[in-house]
């Protein structure tokens, strides 16, 4: 085989002998892929089918020696690094360019001990994966909303889902986690073992190692929950938004309430609320009955459903190979002006998949002290995100532009910052904000842990010198 034409971590272009990387397939339990090789398309692709990168090499790891190997040959070769979970970034960051792959897909067993009612996730599951396994013993922790989503890469940036506002943010749920940092070593982090790191870990984790595994808590819910959707018409959504802000706003910590515009499968433009209820089905009913009742909506599909079954409604929004790019906020409230302009915005979209979406947080997320984990923002009571979703690349400028107007409008409501999971390219200014006052204690966590910034293709926090 050909020497490799690799990329450095400062952006060089360097000839990577042969020799090396069959050094390194060799030493792996898992496999190598290289340019060439029949399987390399197929391993490089990611969930944003926009996202068309092409590594010099990806390791597809066995284990936690495999990792460690990875890294270690990386920073011997001085070679650029991209960590891959679940590959559900938006911003593709998964996948380098022209560096290594550290791909955890083969690592995705998840260990349930439901007497202590905790569960061992290795490092590439999916949060499909992880409720199948859970709820066989009738037990759930947050996750995401999509089954194909990563959990290890959802969890670092915090983590919301549908048990967020009961049982608090994925990051907050983690117990432990075991992370390969940048000198190739395994460390277990939790609270009362290497505890500053794992204070970073839960939020900012990306930008300190590879998580192979997390240890979360795990709680009661299914395998039957109240859940589903009603719809209301575009011309009626106004209304619908505003009565959706004051209904949501006052529920209790068990209901959790999304909102989102979409068109639907006639082509019509309509507004949906999405509600998961994890508590008795009696309760449930009392608390659902206003949503239901209000509008009339067009369609009401809330009843008792299978947790796993409402876990994967959003799979249908978000397919795998599609192309997406989105723009996001924090909202505390959600001001007349703001629908006002949402519903004037949705009705411009130029594609019949793309979304704006409210996410609900609050609850127990906002019980959490700001500083006592590295995802800052517990006083936003929504995500906010407009999702350009389509398929023709070729058409890639204009669904961009209709997400960026959108996010100029919103800005004036915003909290001045993004869900860090939710960020692209905005570069250093929008990280900063995503982590607010507690950037300062990141940025000494990064020089502690990984000074010669190892890690950063993530929402990055540049070591300081």
């Amino acid at each position: 085989m050909s020497p490799l034409e690799v990329s450095t971590r400062t952006g060089s272009r360097i000839v990577l002998e042969e020799s090396a990387a069959q050094r390194l397939a060799e030493s792996l339990g898992g496999e190598l892929h290289r340019p060439g090789d029949d399987t390399y398309d197929e391993a490089r692709r990611v969930w944003n089918g926009l996202i068309d990168h092409r590594p010099a090499l990806i390791a597809r790891c066995a284990g936690n020696t495999d990792v460690a190997a990875a890294v270690t040959f990386a920073r011997e070769h001085d070679l650029l690094v991209s960590v891959r979970g679940g590959g559900h970034n938006i911003a593709g960051k998964a996948v380098c360019i022209g560096g290594l792959v550290i791909d955890l897909s083969r690592m995705r067993s998840v260990a349930v001990d439901s007497g202590n009612r905790t569960a061992r996730v290795e490092g590439g599951a999916t949060l499909g994966e992880v409720d199948s396994a859970t709820q066989l013993a009738g037990l759930a922790t947050t996750t995401g909303v999509v089954t194909h989503t990563g959990v290890a890469g959802l969890t670092l940036g915090g983590g919301v889902g549908r048990l967020a506002r009961k049982c608090g943010l994925a990051c907050d749920n983690l117990l432990s986690a075991d992370v390969v940092t940048a000198d190739g070593h395994l460390l277990t982090t939790s609270a009362a073992e290497n505890s500053d790191l794992f204070w970073g870990v839960r939020g900012a984790g990306a930008n300190f190692g590879v998580a192979t595994s997390l240890e979360f808590q795990l709680h009661s819910v299914g395998p039957e929950v109240l859940g589903g959707v009603v719809v209301h018409p575009l011309e009626r959504a106004k209304a619908a938004l505003k009565f959706y802000y004051e209904y949501s706003r006052s529920a209790p910590d068990e209901l959790t309430a999304d909102a989102f515009f979409l068109t639907s499968p006639e082509g019509d433009p309509v507004f949906a609320i999405s509600v998961c209820y994890a508590g008795s089905t009696e309760q449930g009913e009392r608390m659902l009955e206003p949503l239901r009742r209000f509008g009339p909506p067009l369609a009401d599909q809330v009843g008792p459903v299978a947790y796993t079954e409402l876990q994967a409604a959003g799979d249908a929004f978000f397919p795998i190979g599609l192309n997406y790019y989105w723009k996001s906020h924090f909202l505390e409230e959600i001001a007349d002006d703001a629908i006002e302009a949402t519903v004037d915005h949705f009705a411009s979209a130029p594609s019949p998949r793309s979304l704006i979406v409210f996410q609900q947080y609050g609850g127990a997320v906002s019980r959490v002290s700001p500083s006592e984990t590295a995802f800052r923002h517990r006083n936003a009571q929504y995500d906010n995100f407009a999702a350009s979703v389509w398929t023709d690349p070729r058409e890639q400028e204009v669904h961009k532009q209709w997400a960026r107007q959108w996010w100029d409008m919103m800005s004036r409501f915003s909290v001045g910052a993004e869900y860090v999971n939710n960020l692209g390219e905005e570069g250093e200014d929008r990280v900063r904000a995503a982590y607010g006052d507690n950037y300062e204690r990141l940025v000494a966590l990064k020089n502690e842990h990984d000074p010669a910034n190892f890690f950063r293709l993530n929402a990055n926090i540049p070591p300081r010198g």
